[in-house]
């Protein structure tokens, strides 16, 4: 559905929109001839984005919003919609704050709200007015490997994650079933050099993709109606990315212990079966 949306026109509607991905796909949609809305947390950074995207000649709207907070996302709709008919909707605005599994009860809310509830509030202000308007359109749900593979770190994220990717699921299948002209599609970003990233690492890993290079990414992968769009970078490819995918499907199928990937019982099978490029076996 993306050329067809590309090619109609209208609006493209991005939360997380100021920075990293988010401000990269924004520049993408500009350029495109999309009109943009913009959401984020921070005004100040709203500001920069305008500014910068204006010069460029983009016709922009900033909305400071609360992804978490619902009648902030009607909100936001409404301000789209007044706009033109949306063709793009990136719920893309994440947090991550630490969490163990036992442990930061508040910081497992506030993930939930931001990073699940936050695309869950952009489906239900935006899809049923997107599908009434009968104008091509796709959204784009921001998820992570985190949310696939579950690695040990910070439980409360992968959650949300994992989150994501079935609601992102649920809302693909609908959209088949009513035969609507809007498609769904689950953006799982590599190892990117965003904000967040500069503020510990004040220089790119050479093993990290730029936020452009993430976005090309994406959009080629939209262009083929690709529902899962998994990123490489330039340490970690598709096809390791397959077998890790594989390996934590079969840790279920052959009831191996929970995340064996990180189990010491099972570290020398998974870095075999990694190498061996077998992705849909496992041992």
């Amino acid at each position: 559905m993306w050329n067809e949306a590309i090619k109609a026109g209208g609006v493209a509607v991005i939360t997380g929109g100021a920075s990293g991905v988010g401000f990269a796909m924004a520049q993408e949609c500009a350029a495109r001839g999309l009109k943009l809305v913009l959401a984020d947390v921070s005004e100040s950074a709203l500001a920069d984005a305008a500014q910068e995207l204006s010069l460029k000649g983009a016709d922009i709207r900033c909305v400071t919003t609360d992804v978490s907070d619902a009648e902030a996302v009607r909100a936001l709709a409404d301000t789209a919609f007044d706009i033109g008919p949306v063709a793009v909707l990136m719920n893309n605005a994440g947090i991550a704050p630490p969490t163990k599994a036992w442990e930061n009860a508040d910081n497992w809310r506030r993930l939930m709200e931001v990073n699940l509830f936050g695309p869950l509030n952009g489906v239900q202000a935006f899809v049923p007015r997107m599908i009434d308007a009968g104008w091509p359109a796709v959204v784009i749900n921001t998820g992570s490997k985190q949310g696939i593979t579950t690695p040990p770190g910070n439980a409360g994220y992968n959650v949300s994650k994992a989150s994501v990717k079935a609601m992102t699921e649920m809302l693909a299948h609908e959209l088949r079933e009513a035969k609507a002209p809007v498609s769904a599609h689950l953006f799982v970003p590599g190892f990117t050099y965003t904000g967040m990233i500069a503020s510990f690492l004040p220089e790119k890993p050479a093993a990290a993709w730029t936020s452009g290079e993430t976005v090309s990414h994406l959009v080629a992968r939209l262009e083929q109606d690709d529902f899962y769009i998994l990123c490489p970078d330039n340490e970690v490819t598709p096809e390791i990315d397959a077998r890790r995918v594989a390996w934590a499907a079969q840790d279920i199928v052959q009831n191996r212990p929970a995340l064996s990937r990180w189990h010491p019982d099972h570290a020398e099978s998974f870095a075999a079966f990694e190498k061996s490029g077998r992705a849909g076996e496992g041992t």
